[in-house]
């Protein structure tokens, strides 16, 4: 009777177990894949200006890639200023397709600066945060003109 009863238990414990193992199955068949959808991936999420002259280039370009499945939409690109404006593109980008955010920062304001600018997607973390940091110096003072002369040409005092 013993063996009976142990051989009924094994059986029972190898049933759960494999009943256990299909029910694991089934739901990590439902989990999509890690770049299902739209997937925004940057070259680099932060660019340093670096220590640039007043009234500088302003411009500075973060490229990125629809890395996803589905067309990438950007909704909206906000800086965290009036002083960095970002500009964006409008329409969506396909997947593998390439891309450019385009930043400017004032750069007549003088003095260090870490700005950002947030946007906002279709993809499942809907937001992603671009960094700009540098510092302005002064423009160097234009050195005078030559100053103006009484004798040359034109000067009718030539004697």
């Amino acid at each position: 009777m013993k063996k009976i009863l142990s051989i009924v238990a094994v059986l029972a414990v190898a049933a759960s177990v494999s009943f256990a193992q299909k029910e694991a199955t089934d739901q990590n068949a439902k989990v999509p894949e890690a770049n299902e959808g739209p997937m925004m991936t940057f070259e680099t999420m932060e660019i340093n200006y670096g220590e640039i002259e007043q009234n500088s280039d302003p411009l500075r370009i973060f490229k990125f890639t629809n890395t996803g499945t589905e067309p990438l939409i950007i909704k909206n690109a906000k800086g965290s200023c009036g002083c960095t404006v970002p500009s964006y593109p409008k329409n969506a980008i396909l997947p593998g397709e390439a891309a450019e955010i385009e930043v400017r920062y004032a750069t007549n304001r003088l003095g260090p600066f870490a700005k950002t600018v947030t946007l906002t997607t279709n993809e499942k973390v809907d937001k992603h945060v671009l960094k700009i940091k540098g510092k302005v110096h002064p423009k160097p003072p234009e050195p005078e003109g030559v100053p103006a002369s009484n004798s040359g040409f034109g000067n009718s005092n030539n004697n």
